[in-house]
Order: C-alpha cells, then sequence, then structure tokens
C-alpha cells in the first residue's frame, strides 16, 4: 500500500508538472506590454483576424493570418520556425488565445498574445494603425 501510494504521488508529480510546462509556452501580455515587446525588430507579429476586420486597422508590420480559415491559418504556420517567438492578437483575444493554443499544441515554445484584443488597445494607437 505505501509502494502505491508512492507512486500514485511520483505519478501526480510528473504530470503536474507537464501540465505546467506546457501552460508556460503561452503568455497574455497586457496591451502596454505587447506594444513595448513587438517594437524589439524582427518580431514575428501575427493578427489572426479577417481579411474586413484587418482592413479596417491593424498593427504595422502585422501578418494578416485568418484563424477562421483552418486551412490558411494551418498551412501559414506548417514550415514556421517552432523555436522563434511569436505575437497575436485579433479583436477581443479570444481566437488569438486559441490560435495561441494551436501553436502550442504544434509544438512553439514561445507565444505572446494580446490580452483583451485589438480594441484593448489605446485610442492612440489604433488611430495611428488604421
Amino acid at each position: 500500500m505505501k509502494l502505491f501510494f508512492s507512486l500514485t504521488c511520483l505519478l501526480f508529480g510528473v504530470f503536474c508538472t507537464k501540465v505546467k510546462a506546457q501552460d508556460s509556452a503561452i503568455k497574455r501580455l497586457r496591451p502596454a506590454e505587447f506594444i513595448a515587446a513587438i517594437a524589439k525588430d524582427s518580431v514575428q507579429l501575427y493578427d489572426v483576424r479577417t481579411l474586413t476586420e484587418f482592413t479596417q486597422g491593424h498593427l504595422k508590420g502585422a501578418i494578416k493570418v485568418d484563424f477562421l480559415n483552418p486551412k490558411e491559418f494551418e498551412l501559414y504556420f506548417e514550415s514556421k520556425d517552432t523555436l522563434r517567438p511569436v505575437y497575436l492578437y485579433c479583436r477581443s483575444g479570444n481566437r488569438s488565445l486559441r490560435a495561441a493554443q494551436y501553436l502550442q499544441k504544434r509544438g512553439f515554445q514561445e507565444i505572446y498574445e494580446l490580452r483583451g484584443g485589438y480594441f484593448a488597445l489605446p485610442d492612440s494607437i489604433r488611430k495611428v494603425n488604421r
């Protein structure tokens, strides 16, 4: 019985460590943190909204990869380097979080997501990028 309890605790610990490691690939950033992070050179910045949403305004340097078009989305990220950091945003944060979870399952190691999405950004930033 003691051995069974010890093994159960060990397996539970390994499982918890594995879950924690997987969660750490996605970091949800507040708007100010996200803007500061993407100001760096050669950032992979992706707008996962539709073309209509993208043309209404987007962040400078963002590449549109529509998450609601699964074929386009999967094909685009199929050949991308999973070790390079990826920055994602959508309208409100729902699609970009789901996109981040998809990329994490595909092996991406460092994913940053804009908490609250494009509409969480200050008006001054959104006006510049129309």
